[in-house]
């Protein structure tokens, strides 16, 4: 019996991406502001399901699901801290 152990790659794309995403320097406002918009500050999939007033499904949030998923709340954090601290901006609006 051959009891040779699995080779997994070490530099996946994923891995590609997310080491990617971790190095994104925000030093843009521009670019500070659009990822603060496109990236939102809860999940927004998670869903109760009424159905004359009596819950029939719930949908748990799935972005947990996204591999991507810390880098993006990183990334959308690194944003919020480049607008209030070195552009002096109100990011209230953003969360």
């Amino acid at each position: 019996m051959n009891t040779a152990k699995l080779k997994i790659p070490q530099n996946t794309l994923v891995d590609l991406i997310k080491t990617w995403i971790d190095n994104l320097n925000v030093n843009n406002p521009n670019l500070a502001y659009l990822i603060c918009q496109l990236i939102p500050s809860q999940c927004p999939f998670e869903q109760t399901i009424y159905w004359f007033g009596k819950k029939i499904l719930y949908i748990p949030p799935l972005c947990k699901l996204n591999p991507f998923y810390e880098e993006f709340v990183g990334l959308r954090f690194r944003a919020l801290c480049y607008l209030a601290d070195e552009c002096g901006q109100d990011i209230s609006q953003f969360i």
